[in-house]
């Protein structure tokens, strides 16, 4: 099975959208998938977080996508790193999200056929 993997490193409405529908993808196409948040792209899978992030007449809301996301299986991992720099704990995370750091991402980034950035 083909694998990939998305660094969403930022809570831009134009970097926020792009991994979920790429993503969306991917899972269509049989695909595995690892998203990765770091930095501001927490703020994403931060309880409530993404349900503040919108671009209008997008094909689904950011909450949509990650419940599809999840539904279809694709594996949410939190960078456990840029939680002080970011002043959350686990506790401040949507239901789901796994804890890794630098060497989870390099490790599946390496595994992977597609990574992208955001």
């Amino acid at each position: 099975m083909a694998k990939m993997v998305v660094f969403c490193g930022s809570d831009n409405p134009e970097k926020a959208f792009p991994p979920f529908m790429l993503g969306a993808g991917a899972l269509a196409s049989d695909m595995e998938l690892m998203l990765f948040f770091t930095m501001s792209g927490l703020n994403i899978i931060k309880k409530g977080g993404a349900e503040k992030i919108t671009i209008p007449n997008a094909p689904k809301t950011l909450p949509q996508f990650l419940a599809f996301a999840k539904e279809q299986g694709a594996r949410l991992v939190a960078c456990s790193a840029a939680f002080p720099l970011m002043n959350i704990t686990e506790k401040d995370l949507i239901d789901g999200v796994e804890m890794g750091g630098v060497a989870t991402f390099v490790t599946e980034a390496e595994q992977a056929d597609i990574v992208l950035t955001f």
